[in-house]
């Protein structure tokens, strides 16, 4: 198991590029040829250009929102529906699975990650970004009304620059959490096994603060630097569907 902590400052701030990196990577494997982009919705994670120079045959990208997922572009094969419950027999199965910034608003993490497993032929990945608990920004984003985060995440995601067709949906942050021992038990139990568990600690939204930004980046540091999982911000995970279960 590949366990790495690092601060968003040692991944120049973009935690996501470096997993967007990873999901490249993995889909250029010879071996992947059937891809499901979990929650992929309006913005799916590949284009198909890049998907196709890689030889990937089908590219299935779901969402719990049918408006959400006919904003994809045409061209991918749209599934409506949610990963947390059973799927239909005829989708078949997948090499390589993945979401971003979707486990954080599945209300049933068990039910997900096991209708993930069984997506996956035995050899198969998966792959996950999402934040984590317990940050004291998404400790916020958790407890506080939903109208005010979601003016708050656009603002911080306009002063940023982020671009997309983003919308904000409810957060629960239900086995989100950093390299912990009993969160690798909890994906461990549904049959996987951990490859590589990345905590990221720090975020950007406190850009507008610079000293504030400063004492949240040294904070940060520390406890990165002694491994304190339990308040990582990021987490990025690959897990494999064993070959012979």
């Amino acid at each position: 198991m590949d366990l790495r902590y690092v601060t968003w400052a040692e991944v120049q701030g973009s935690p996501e590029a470096g997993y967007l990196a990873d999901i490249a990577k993995a889909v250029e494997d010879p071996a992947v040829k059937r891809i499901c982009d979990i929650g992929g919705g309006a913005n799916p994670l590949i284009s198909l250009a890049d998907a196709k120079a890689a030889g990937i045959e089908e590219y299935v990208v779901t969402d719990i929102d049918a408006e959400e997922l006919a904003k994809a572009p045409d061209g991918y094969t749209k599934v409506h529906a949610d990963a947390a419950t059973p799927w239909p027999e005829g989708i078949g199965s997948f090499d390589l699975v993945f979401s971003r910034y979707v486990a954080e608003h599945v209300p049933d993490p068990a039910a997900f990650h096991r209708t993930i497993f069984a997506l996956l032929r035995p050899g198969g990945r998966a792959m996950h970004f999402f934040p984590t608990l317990y940050e004291p920004v998404f400790v916020f984003n958790k407890l506080a009304p939903e109208a005010l985060t979601a003016r708050l995440l656009h603002q911080a995601q306009e002063g940023r620059g982020e671009g997309g067709d983003h919308q904000k949906f409810p957060a629960h942050y239900r086995w989100c959490r950093g390299a912990t021992k009993s969160q690798l038990r909890r994906l461990e139990g549904v049959g996987f096994t951990v490859e590589r568990y990345v905590t990221v600690f720090g975020h950007g939204y406190f850009w507008k603060a610079p000293r504030l930004e400063h004492l949240a980046d040294a904070t940060n540091a520390w406890l990165c630097r002694r491994r304190v999982a339990q308040f990582g911000a990021y987490a990025m995970v690959t897990l494999r569907r064993p070959a012979a279960d």
